[in-house]
């Protein structure tokens, strides 16, 4: 069988999730625009943090910025580890798992929509495809 289209899928896969956690990066640091331009959904660290404080509802607020902080940290280093293949499996599941964590808070928060409106469940179920077919990807470090 031709493992061409399964090992593009792949690497498009990572790509595409490595550039959605960067552009949600970018965000949050207004490098889209400002609160109010056109598809920008925070436009500033403030109003990202006030909505990572409104998605967390059952945390104390002042916890809020430690999360907001947490969540780009692990954001960049999951885009980093997809784009350069580092222990792809293990960098693919933290994808899922984090992904489901939000979507989790995204439920809770808003409802059931808003997690299918941003594709975040499908980014998820992305991520643990890519974890569970990682040994057959191209352009990966180790997976042990």
């Amino acid at each position: 069988m031709n493992q061409t289209p399964l090992k593009a899928a792949t690497v498009f896969l990572r790509l595409a999730l490595a550039g959605a956690f960067l552009s949600a990066i970018a965000d949050r640091f207004g490098l889209w625009g400002k609160p109010g331009d056109p598809n920008v959904a925070w436009g500033n660290w403030d109003a990202f943090v006030e909505y990572t404080a409104y998605l967390n509802w059952f945390v104390p607020e002042s916890i809020a910025p430690v999360l907001a902080w947490t969540a780009t940290i692990l954001e960049a280093s999951i885009a980093i580890g997809l784009i350069v293949g580092f222990r792809l499996q293990h960098t693919a599941l933290a994808s899922g798992i984090l992904l489901t964590l939000f979507a989790l808070t995204m439920i809770f928060a808003i409802g059931i929509k808003a997690p299918f409106d941003y594709s975040v469940l499908t980014a998820a179920s992305g991520s643990f495809l890519l974890a569970a077919i990682s040994p057959q990807t191209p352009f990966s470090k180790s997976n042990s």
